[in-house]
């Protein structure tokens, strides 16, 4: 530059054909800064790439008119480049400002008219199932808009940064019943971040008691990534411990890890024990040197005696009631109410009715009729 050389315009490139407006991520520069050739100005971002603006030449900034955080579009000028400060730059002209702004053309035909959204941004959205007509027309969608709008409707929904470990993470794997359960019970404690539900029976984005059904199984990989490494598995199981065993082998398999988590209001004696997930609800009762076994359930308000000794996955309903050193086999079930004597052996796999009465010991994979006394 020269003494006499009109300030140097800097215009937005055309970064993407498709795309004639990017947002401005960073601005590096104030007005007035004196700024050498190949010094960042600032940076673009669309929704398939990001690039430098470069100066061209050294100069001193004039006429900044754009901030960070605005759409931009190609062709718009930044600022100029004057070759002494307190240089005037020359005003806009009227049909530059009065050039319309054209719709960025978008991949996706599920997009709705008129959204321009980054790719990590979709990303970020389609995981979490936001609802795209939610998000804003016009401006460029950024990380930082879909964000906003996970916190505003759900804190706990908000996704760790990659590679981040949060310990209070968890995941709960059920969106049913048992699961709004489990999600009071966490709730209660306080000690956890749930960050949603997965279930392979609902639509990703749904809502369950104000936290988001996040997708099916197939997103445990994505969470892992993000730093989650804990769950629940809400699946109760009742008729069918089928499910409830292949989910813990799903969640096993992604790399989670399951906590026993117990009510405030439930009482477990010091010396009983509690296998890794293991739930008990609220005003239940563990007795003295009882073991409670992986995957259990002791529902709302079950009494299980000193010395008892349940196995894998049972699934006290509640009301039930254990007697002192009764032995329930791996994934038996004892229904609502039901009592059972003394020293009893519940075999592997058998059912008791709710309001039985059990007084002997039931075979694995016996049956004893709701409100029927064992034996006849």
């Amino acid at each position: 530059m020269n003494a006499t050389s009109s300030p140097t315009p800097v215009t937005i490139p055309l970064i993407n054909p498709n795309e004639p407006e990017a947002l401005l991520a960073s601005l590096e520069i104030t007005e007035g800064q004196q700024v050498a050739a190949g010094d960042v100005l600032c940076t673009l971002e669309t929704t398939k790439s990001t690039a430098d603006v470069l100066a061209e030449t050294d100069g001193y900034v004039t006429g900044l008119r754009l901030a960070e955080g605005d759409t931009v579009k190609a062709g718009e000028v930044l600022c100029y480049l004057a070759d002494q400060p307190g240089r005037t730059p020359p005003a806009p002209s009227p049909e530059a400002a009065s050039q319309p702004t054209e719709s960025a053309a978008q991949d996706g035909a599920a997009l709705p008219a008129g959204l321009r959204i980054t790719t990590p941004a979709l990303e970020l959205a389609r995981k979490h199932g936001v609802e795209l007509s939610r998000l804003p027309l016009g401006p460029l969608v950024t990380e930082k808009t879909v964000r906003a709008l996970l916190e505003e409707t759900s804190p706990a929904a908000a996704a760790l940064p990659q590679g981040a470990f949060d310990p209070t993470a968890i995941v709960i794997f059920g969106a049913g019943g048992h699961g709004k359960s489990c999600l009071d019970l966490l709730r209660t404690l306080g000690t956890y971040r749930v960050v949603g539900f997965v279930d392979d029976g609902r639509p990703a984005g749904e809502q369950v008691m104000g936290l988001p059904v996040l997708g099916g199984a197939d997103v445990l990989g994505d969470l892992h990534a993000q730093g989650v490494r804990l769950a629940v598995n809400a699946v109760g199981g009742i008729g069918r411990v089928d499910v409830r065993m292949r989910v813990f082998r799903i969640l096993e398999e992604a790399g989670f890890a399951f906590p026993a988590i117990v009510h405030p209001s439930a009482v477990i004696e010091a010396s009983a024990s509690l296998a890794p997930g293991v739930q008990v609800f609220p005003h239940a009762y563990v007795g003295s040197e009882a073991q409670i076994g992986f995957g259990s359930i002791v529902n709302t308000g079950a009494i299980v005696s000193h010395d008892c000794q349940l196995g894998a996955l049972v699934n006290l309903s509640p009301g039930a009631i254990l007697a002192g050193e009764v032995v329930c086999g791996d994934r038996a079930l004892v229904g609502m109410g039901a009592t059972v004597n003394l020293q009893v052996n519940i075999g592997a796999g058998a059912r008791i009715g709710n309001g039985a009465t059990v007084k002997r010991d039931v075979p694995p994979n016996g049956i004893v009729r709701a409100g029927g006394i064992w034996p006849d």
